[in-house]
C-alpha cells in the first residue's frame, strides 16, 4: 500500500472544527469518492482507500448522490430490472 501526505492549514481544521483524525478520514473518503466517480476505480479498492467496508462505502456514495448502478440508457435499465 502507498501513502500520500497532504498538508492542511491548521486554520482549516479550526474553521471546520475537525480534529486531525477527522480531517484524515474526510480526505480519505474524498479521494476514494473521486477515484470511484472520475477514474472508474473499483468499489472494493475505493472502500479500502476510504477505510470503510464495501457496504458503508456504498452508503457513503448514496449520501453523496452517486449510484453504484451504471446503465447506458433506460432500455438497458429496464431490461436489467425485468431480469431481477
Amino acid at each position: 500500500m502507498m501513502s500520500i501526505s497532504v498538508n492542511i492549514p491548521e486554520g482549516v481544521l479550526f474553521d471546520t472544527k475537525m480534529t486531525q483524525s477527522l480531517a484524515e478520514a474526510y480526505a480519505r473518503k474524498a479521494v476514494a469518492l473521486s477515484y470511484y466517480t472520475k477514474n472508474g476505480v473499483s468499489l472494493g479498492y475505493c472502500a479500502e482507500i476510504a477505510g470503510m467496508t464495501k457496504t458503508d462505502f456504498i452508503k457513503y456514495l448514496g449520501e453523496n448522490g452517486v449510484s453504484i448502478f451504471h446503465y447506458d440508457d433506460e432500455n438497458e435499465f429496464l431490461e436489467e430490472l425485468n431480469n431481477a
